[in-house]
């Protein structure tokens, strides 16, 4: 990419024209003609589908497969994989508070996270016209795989010490593997933190916030973008999510994104919120054109919005709705 990402970050802000900016990665098995299960496990597969997106869709950025099952299974969490279905932990690693102590913090390269590092390192030299992000999990959600969601919850309040414990070694495990995706070439990351959005405002400002803060000031720098991801009802929690210093906020279509914009400062990018699966995957041409112009009619009057999916396209969603998507986008600018 010729200019560096705070210029990327900026043009994008301030365009009077601007490029949609999906989460939208798995679809391209549909384009190699690949289940999900190899595509999860080859690197070269990985790269060249994010090529494919690239090469269809003019999107402000291409993002790389949101497999958020990837840093459970590094800490030793049981996966299920499927081929038309993205990956899911299934199980829990952690019970009682003298688990969570004994967890080892993984080191880089175990489980599939040396493959997905490699797959940005060869998409980053395949796509040249864009800035690459990688993605990974949030420490709140990934501590929820790891306890068990319904268990994390609980604990919030029983054993908040054992969470703590585990946000801790999640956080310094995802701090790990957003450094290995930076020195792949990525210029940024999307952080998945949707288990958050089940939290009340004072659980999240104790569970989430501090550990999300944590890894932003790892990592984020002029040439390295975050994007904070939560796909919840994050209406009574945007005023901590904001405190975290994201360069852009990606909200999902669990709330009306124009309830959620006067809160977002003019020089931070928001975007969002097309129904991944009410539209992407299950919608028509037609009502994913009339939703994808609803929310850019509420939103585009505010300079800092970019359209965008509310969270990852699910991997058979329809080519026709996606690029029904992208159509829509310029026919809402003309």
């Amino acid at each position: 990419m010729e200019k560096t990402v705070s210029q990327w970050l900026n043009e994008l802000r301030t365009a009077d024209v601007k490029k949609a900016m999906p989460i939208l990665s798995f679809p391209c098995v549909q384009l190699l003609n690949v289940s999900v299960k190899e595509l999860i496990s080859d690197s070269d597969l990985q790269a060249k589908g994010m090529k494919a997106v690239a090469d269809r869709c003019d999107s402000a950025a291409a993002v790389s497969m949101m497999d958020l099952s990837v840093e459970a299974e590094a800490f030793g969490a049981q996966v299920r994989f499927s081929d038309d279905e993205v990956p899911t932990v299934i199980g829990k690693l952690l019970e009682t508070p003298e688990d969570a102590q004994k967890l080892a913090v993984p080191e880089m390269g175990a489980g599939r996270t040396a493959l997905y590092a490699e797959a940005i390192k060869k998409a980053c030299e395949l796509i040249c016209d864009r800035p690459v992000l990688a993605g990974v999990i949030g420490p709140f959600s990934l501590s929820g795989r790891l306890m068990d969601m319904t268990e994390i919850m609980v604990n919030c309040y029983v054993e908040p010490e054992m969470v703590h414990t585990t946000l801790q070694k999640a956080t310094d495990f995802i701090i790990k593997y957003i450094k290995s995706f930076r020195d792949a070439g990525a210029h940024g990351v999307v952080i998945a933190e949707p288990a958050a959005g089940l939290l009340s405002p004072d659980l999240n400002a104790e569970f989430s916030i501090p550990y999300i803060k944590q890894i932003i000031e790892a990592v984020k720098s002029e040439n390295f973008a975050v994007v904070y991801h939560n796909c919840g009802n994050t209406i009574p929690l945007i005023d901590d999510i904001l405190t975290v210093n994201a360069d852009i906020y990606h909200f999902g279509n669990a709330v009306d994104l124009e309830e959620i914009a006067p809160h977002i400062p003019g020089d931070v990018i928001f975007m969002g919120n097309v129904d991944p699966a009410g539209e992407f995957r299950n919608g028509t041409v037609a009502s994913i054109k009339q939703n994808t112009k609803e929310i850019m009619q509420k939103c585009c009057k505010y300079k800092n919005f970019v359209i965008s999916s509310g969270c990852d396209i699910p991997p058979m969603s329809s080519w026709e709705n996606i690029d029904a998507f992208f159509e829509a986008t310029a026919e809402f600018y003309r």
